[in-house]
């Protein structure tokens, strides 16, 4: 189960509330009534508010227990304090206020009768019908329901999985003490309506109190709203060792959770002197210049793109395996700075091109030089993690192939796809574009060639391809190669952001046509493009919206292909364990109000450092409470996957960098701690990521001398 606030859990929760406390606004004017006809028609119409309110929340009440999350013990408790606040008061309601206003109701067609359609309600008979319309029993529950209601809503929208003991405890305990006092004031308000003196307050008074409250109730809110805002700032310089620490339940630093100096007392190690071979010649060697451009698409449609060499996407770099791999980043006019993270290549964590983590972002005029050895063949990609959300955005990507040491199948056609939405167009919808094209685009392959479709997923959302005219196998994900992939028709691929996927299959006589949609284009609201492969690179037909929505059933890996031997499962000895929560609130981060998605109910700089030890075995358990899809992305490490939702993995093992989370799921991998450093663990989804879901994996005795933050120039999302 998840908590959709923009879905039935948030508009059952704020329907309610506003139910709730109209009713309660009218409980409490109902002895206000200038007759006893006004007086019963006030009364009918609470009682139709209170009916329509507890019947809403039965309903909301009766989803959240029909779904209950098992196994979720945070979220379990959540639950249970907003069924507590929804039904308890609705109990009252039912027990004390509605007997109450039957009887208000029955009093008020009595005097009515008694003194004529036009009685005006005045005298010992009126006073009576005040006090059992000011009843406290029938006002004070109404209330307290809307104020408990206000609890719910502000649980729903305000907080993330697992809520902070502090708020669990502090929610009830404010609807409490709001109840007494509203207790007290109806009392007192009863009590001054037994008064011979009373008279009912006059319009103007009334108009005036009520203005007085709005303007009150608005500077409380501005000023609440402006110290939340100022206080979610976050500092001009955060340096990456100086958070809090989470050790897994692993043994902890003979000098305490912030004493690097390891085990053993090893001398402190700094992430920047992780770096690959320093000396040798290169067996490969490339620039890469970022510098704004102005790029004609293929559609026409221009982009003011931030480009590597003038391009979109930048180059395609191919190694072979086992090169030594130099790559020279020259930064011509990005005045937000520059770097290059290698997406899914585990290599050593001075060339992993983090801003603030790894290195300074690249400025302007500056140049900064990689090299590492392309040990593990497969499908990679590049792109600067510095203003990430923007500067991936804007094109500064590009793919990255490691081919194998031993060669593909004789013939083979080897394609790497990018797959990129564009914003600008020329007929005003975003684009997808495969590859440098947001067009259809053709190539001529012979009837049987082998073909490798790389398949790189760019964008910050999931995206969902479909191969049409051919049988194929999924040969790899993220890089490594599957065990026996079966053949598959039918089958559309979701690849999660940052995710790559490899398709084989032999090219038969007829056309072959892969298609690409994303979240943006459900409902055809962006322009998708087709790669066509045929024999003579004319015929074939290109997969429009239309037959993308005609949705097919996903390919799973859970159980596709066969299982093989790993150095570690599900059965192994852990020596670390985490359990990263994904979750949701909106609220304000760094001074602006956002969406803001959490991991373990806490934003970054706030998210602690996951801590292990060189050689560690380590289990990490991700439960997504949230509506969205979090492609978790751990640099320089491959996760074995050993379960979703409680079924164990059963195919080929899938070993995986970044993992497509959807709502709802559990997926429990592992990982060797075999690749020292300081390493990003984060949403893919790069505003996520932007607005505080991400973190680190740090390893006991690697400091890392870098900061980010405002006063830094270092802004890795």
């Amino acid at each position: 189960m998840t908590e959709d606030m923009f879905g039935i859990a948030g508009l059952t929760a704020f329907f309610a509330g506003v139910l709730w406390w109209l009713a309660g606004y009218r409980s409490g004017r109902l002895a206000y009534a200038r007759s006893p006809r006004q007086l019963r028609g006030r009364a009918m119409r609470l009682l139709g508010l209170i009916g329509a309110a507890a019947l809403l929340v039965d309903i909301k009440a009766a989803l959240i227990v029909a779904d209950w999350p098992t196994g979720w013990p945070a979220f379990e408790g959540k639950l249970a304090l907003d069924l507590a606040l929804l039904l308890a008061p609705e109990a009252a309601v039912l027990a004390y206020a509605a007997p109450r206003l039957l009887r208000v109701r029955a009093l008020a067609k009595a005097a009515e009768i008694g003194s004529g359609a036009s009685g005006n309600g005045s005298g010992s008979g009126a006073a009576e019908l005040r006090a059992a319309a000011a009843d406290p029993l029938l006002v004070l529950p109404v209330q307290a329901a809307a104020v408990a209601a206000g609890g719910v809503f502000y649980l729903t929208f305000f907080t993330a999985i697992p809520v902070a003991r502090t708020e669990m405890f502090a929610v009830p305990a404010a609807v409490v003490a709001a109840a007494a006092l509203l207790g007290l004031r109806q009392r007192l308000r009863q009590q001054a309506m037994l008064a011979a003196a009373w008279r009912r307050p006059s319009g103007g008074r009334r108009a005036l109190r009520a203005v007085a409250g709005v303007i009150a109730v608005a500077a409380a809110l501005t000023a609440g709203l402006s110290a939340a805002a100022q206080s979610s700032r976050l500092p001009d310089r955060v340096g990456m060792m100086s958070g809090a620490m989470d050790y897994g339940g692993g043994a902890v630093p003979a000098g305490g959770a912030h004493d690097h100096a390891g085990h053993a007392g090893a001398q402190p190690v700094s992430v920047v002197d992780l770096t690959g071979p320093q000396e040798g010649a290169a067996d490969r060697q490339f620039t890469l210049t970022a510098t704004k451009a102005a790029v004609r698409l293929a559609s026409g449609a221009v982009v003011e793109a931030w480009t590597f060499d003038g391009g979109l996407p930048g180059p395609e770099l191919r190694v072979k395996q086992g090169d030594l791999v130099e790559v020279k980043l020259v930064n011509r006019d990005i005045e937000e700075g520059v770097t290059i993270h290698w997406h899914g290549v585990d290599l050593p964590n001075a060339e992993d091109g983090v801003a603030g983590v790894t290195q300074n972002a690249v400025q302007p005029g500056q140049s900064y030089t990689y090299r590492f050895v392309a040990e593990d063949a497969g499908t990679y990609w590049y792109h600067s993690h510095q203003e990430t959300l923007e500067a991936e955005g804007k094109g500064l990507f590009g793919a990255l192939i490691v081919e194998p040491r031993e060669p593909l199948p004789t013939g083979t056609r080897d394609i790497a796809v990018t797959a990129h939405t564009w914003p600008v167009a020329g007929d005003g919808l975003p684009r997808i574009a495969l590859g440098a094209s947001d067009t259809d685009s053709r190539q001529t392959v012979a009837p049987g060639t082998p073909v490798r479709l790389r398949l790189i997923n760019t964008d910050s959302n999931e995206k969902m391809f479909r191969l049409v005219g051919t049988p194929f196998r999924v040969a790899a994900i993220d890089g490594t190669d599957l065990n026996e992939p079966g053949e598959l028709t039918g089958r559309d691929l979701l690849l999660a952001a940052g995710g790559r996927y490899d398709v084989t299959f032999v090219m038969p006589e007829t056309p072959v046509t892969l298609a690409a949609q994303s979240d943006d284009n459900q409902d055809g609201g962006s322009r998708t493009a087709s790669l066509i492969l045929s024999a003579d690179g004319k015929s074939g037909a290109p997969v429009g919206n239309a037959d993308l929505r005609k949705k097919q059933p996903l390919f799973d890996p859970l159980a596709y292909g066969q299982p093989a031997k790993t150095p570690f499962g599900a059965g192994s000895a852990f020596d670390r364990e985490f359990t990263l929560a994904l979750g949701q609130k909106l609220g304000f981060y760094d001074g602006s109000f956002a969406y803001a998605l959490t991991i373990n109910g806490k934003l970054f700089p706030n998210t602690p450092m996951l801590m292990v030890r060189e050689g560690d075995l380590v289990k990490t358990t991700f439960v997504n409470h949230s509506s969205s899809h979090h492609p978790m992305h751990l640099h320089g490490h491959h996760m074995l996957v050993l379960s979703r939702n409680g079924v164990a993995a059963s195919g080929s093992p899938w070993w995986t960098d970044t993992l497509d989370v959807a709502p709802g799921d559990t997926y429990v991998v592992a990982f060797l701690a075999d690749n020292p450093g300081v390493w990003m663990d984060h949403c893919h989804n790069l505003y996520h990521a932007s607005v505080g879901m991400m973190m680190h994996l740090g390893y006991e005795g690697v400091t890392s001398p870098f900061s980010v933050g405002r006063a830094t120039g270092n802004h890795p999302e």
